[in-house]
């Protein structure tokens, strides 16, 4: 199964993708869209769509998953920005006929490395161990989306084990 895990974010998204079987996971692609600090919304939101609306070829996956969006009442504008990102990222799932599933930053960590509040260098050891690089994945958005990419895989199993045993 291919999956595409992505850290929503307007200035940076990270994105990740892995191809998970019985026998583990493996880095296929990560990187980042760049919305173009200083641009309109709409341009930032653009770029986020256009990546993420051309999910065939190489990337091709089989699911998307993402971080849920995570809010602070001292910044309650950042929120509402961060709504259109993840939107546009729905919608070219959607679009595609991909299904969708987001997941707590808190359960991303508590899965990957037993802390639900693991720093964001902690997450970036416990994906380079995960798939064996060589070297942690820069930037950290990187990281955490490929984090997300390898939740949904290990929760999807794991979903799968108690269906198949009922």
């Amino acid at each position: 199964m291919r999956i595409l895990g992505i850290d929503p974010g307007l200035n940076i998204t990270g994105y990740g993708v892995i191809d998970a079987d019985e026998r583990g996971v493996r880095l296929v692609e990560g990187g980042v869209v760049r919305g173009g600090k200083g641009k309109s919304l709409a341009h930032r939101v653009g770029e986020i769509h256009t990546y993420n609306h051309n999910t065939d070829g190489p990337r091709d996956p089989a699911a998307v998953a993402f971080e849920e969006l995570f809010s602070q009442y001292e910044r309650p504008k950042t929120s509402i920005r961060m709504v259109h990102a993840r939107g546009v990222i729905v919608l070219a799932a959607t679009q595609a006929g991909l299904p969708v599933t987001n997941y707590a930053a808190t359960q991303i960590k508590r899965i990957l490395t037993g802390a639900g509040r693991a720093p964001k260098e902690q997450m970036q050891q416990a994906i380079q161990h995960e798939l064996g690089l060589a070297s942690l994945p820069e930037p950290a958005d990187v990281a955490d989306a490929l984090a997300i990419a390898v939740t949904h895989w290990y929760l999807s199993r794991q979903s799968n084990r108690l269906i198949a045993n009922q």
